[in-house]
C-alpha cells in the first residue's frame, strides 16, 4: 500500500524513463518512440547483469493497468502494473509471469531472484510516489 493517491501512483508508472531513478533493477530505460505510452509503445531497458531488452506494452487501462512484455530467447516475460484505490492510498501490484518453452524450469530457478526484485522494485516505487510533490 503506498500513501499516495491512484493518479501519483498511475503518473509514475507510465513515466518509464524515470524508473531507474526509482527502481534499483533498472540502469537505464530509454522509449523507442515520441508519443504518449499506448497499446504496442515499445521501450529498450536494461538491468543489472543483463542485455538490454525490448518491452512492448500489451494492455494500457488508465489509471488502473500497464502490461508489458519482452521475450528472452524461448521465454516470454510479462509484467503487469495493477494500481487500486484503498483505504489509506493506493495499492501497487506488480506481477510477472513467464511462459514458453523452458519457462517453467527457468521461473523454479529465478523464482526467489525475482520475487526479490519485485519487492525492490515495489518499495522504491513506493518511496518516490509518498515523497511531496
Amino acid at each position: 500500500i503506498i500513501d499516495s493517491p491512484v493518479g501519483r501512483v498511475w503518473a509514475q508508472t507510465v513515466d518509464v524513463e524515470a524508473l531507474p531513478r526509482l527502481k534499483p533493477t533498472m540502469t537505464a530505460v530509454v522509449r523507442l518512440d515520441d508519443a504518449p505510452l499506448a497499446l504496442g509503445s515499445r521501450t529498450r531497458i536494461t538491468q543489472p547483469g543483463m542485455r538490454p531488452n525490448i518491452w512492448t506494452v500489451r494492455r494500457l487501462d488508465p489509471p488502473r493497468e500497464l502490461v508489458w512484455d519482452t521475450r528472452i530467447a524461448t521465454v516470454t516475460f510479462e509484467a503487469r502494473h495493477l494500481i487500486e484505490a484503498v483505504d489509506g492510498g493506493t495499492r501497487n501490484t506488480l506481477e510477472l509471469s513467464l511462459t514458453g518453452l523452458g519457462s517453467g524450469i527457468l521461473g523454479r530457478l529465478l523464482r526467489g531472484r525475482l520475487a526479490d526484485a519485485l519487492a525492490t522494485e515495489n518499495t522504491g516505487f513506493a518511496a518516490a510516489a509518498e515523497q511531496p510533490a
